[in-house]
């Protein structure tokens, strides 16, 4: 974890050299970061998206075999089979990229934002106790309701989530926030552009059939 740390440390230098601007820095290592990530993204929202076609189905079983637990978990089987739907596939990429998350957070607890503390009239070494953490949290909650799909069992986490990162992001320097409020808008775009693709793709598979 020391290395990567680093690497962000370093990126950063790097792009506040070129912009100098810590604010300018955050932005651009959160796209930069996006992008990298963007093979693993994909898969997830692939993932996703599968999952949620194939919950219509998956309710009519557990009503249809209620009463019969290995029957339902044997056509449950049966049904991602035939769909090709790998349940833990948008759980493994959330898990590699928490290291690269970690990272930024420790990396942004050491940069020296005193050479330029100022971004568009926040101080990014103090903490910000409204706006950011608020659309931090705004973020947040935009992220988990799409990647939840509406699903009844991640209710709980669709709203626990926000109020934690917002928490957290008035706890440390505004910079923190600053990665939060950008990754999560990005993510976001990410979830429409690929859902988009991918329902396009199938869409055309339909078709030529």
């Amino acid at each position: 974890m020391t290395w990567l740390v680093e690497i962000v440390l370093s990126s950063l230098d790097f792009l506040f050299v070129l912009t100098g601007s810590y604010g300018w820095a955050i932005i651009l290592l959160t796209l930069g970061i996006r992008v990298a990530l963007l093979p693993l993204t994909a898969a997830q929202i692939r993932s996703r998206s599968k999952m949620q076609e194939i919950t219509p189905k998956l309710n009519e079983l557990r009503a249809k075999f209620k009463g019969d637990r290995e029957r339902l978990n044997r056509e449950t089987l049966e049904l991602w089979k035939k769909h090709k739907v790998n349940p833990l596939g948008g759980c493994l990429p959330l898990l590699v990229q928490l290291p690269f998350v970690l990272a930024v957070f420790w990396a942004l607890q050491r940069v020296d934002y005193r050479v330029t503390p100022y971004f568009l009239g926040i101080n990014l070494a103090e903490p910000e106790l409204w706006v950011l953490p608020i659309l931090a949290g705004a973020g947040t909650f935009a992220q988990s309701l799409l990647m939840s799909g509406g699903d009844p069992s991640q209710r709980a986490m669709l709203y626990i989530a926000p109020l934690m990162i917002a928490w957290v992001t008035r706890s440390f320097p505004a910079g923190l926030a600053l990665y939060w409020v950008g990754t999560s808008c990005i993510g976001v775009l990410e979830h429409y552009g690929f859902t988009w693709l991918w329902r396009a793709r199938t869409n055309a598979k339909v078709q030529s059939r």
